[in-house]
């Protein structure tokens, strides 16, 4: 590795994400195939595509991960309920449900709560709560986090994407606000392996990203000490 960047084995960090919405069965055929060959934490795909996920990575390493509410989260507590318990019902593990930031924001921290409990409570799964960070203050991120993390989830996640990706700044925030006691998703915009190390250095313990092919080819070129 170059000397400017330590020797991370980045692989068992990333989150494998396909969520083009024009996706077809065979890319996440394709998506599941390169998590189990570079060895990723997870794959992470619609809830249209769990089943086939889990029939593909049946007996690999890499764990099934779906979203819920995606992307606004805008959607009724009961609606994400329902669709949480079916993909865990069809076979997810890790489930990445978009919070209601229209609860947090208007103060009505206590529905808030309890919509993320009791997805955490019915499905028995890894649940990673996306707090959108580029919408919120950074008063805003360390109350929804405790939110979260009081509701029980395994993760906080920065973002979906769509607004902004993550950044150290926010990593380092909910780093500081965890104190080791869930993990930490950085997703959005991770492009370049000096990204995904510094995110890591930051407190990242998981990477959310659809470059992770791209990613490992990277490093391998950094540890040959090969320019782009």
């Amino acid at each position: 590795m170059a000397a400017d960047y330590p020797d991370i084995d980045i692989a068992p960090f990333i989150d494998h994400a396909l969520l083009n919405p024009a996706a077809t069965p065979e890319q996440v055929e394709q998506w599941c195939d390169e998590a189990d060959r570079f060895k990723f934490a997870a794959v992470c795909v619609y809830p249209a595509y769990v089943r086939l996920a889990v029939e593909r990575l049946h007996g690999k390493s890499p764990k099934v991960c779906t979203v819920i509410g995606f992307p606004s989260g805008a959607t009724t507590k009961a609606s994400k309920l329902y669709e949480a318990q079916e993909a865990a019902d069809n076979g997810a593990t890790e489930l990445d449900v978009v919070i209601n930031l229209g609860l947090l924001k208007s103060g009505k921290t206590n529905e808030l709560h309890r919509e993320i409990a009791e997805i955490c409570e019915s499905t028995g799964q890894t649940v990673k709560a996306i707090l959108e960070t580029a919408l919120l203050t950074d008063a805003e991120k360390r109350l929804a986090a405790e939110i979260c993390m009081e509701a029980g989830v395994a993760f906080l996640k920065t973002s979906t994407g769509l607004y902004g990706g993550a950044t150290i700044a926010d990593v380092g925030l909910l780093k500081e606000v965890t104190r080791e006691r869930v993990g930490i998703k950085a997703s959005g915009g991770i492009r370049t392996i000096e990204q995904a190390i510094e995110l890591i250095l930051a407190g990242a313990t998981r990477l959310g990203t659809s470059r992770g092919p791209d990613l490992i080819r990277q490093r391998d070129r950094l540890e040959k000490g090969i320019g782009d």
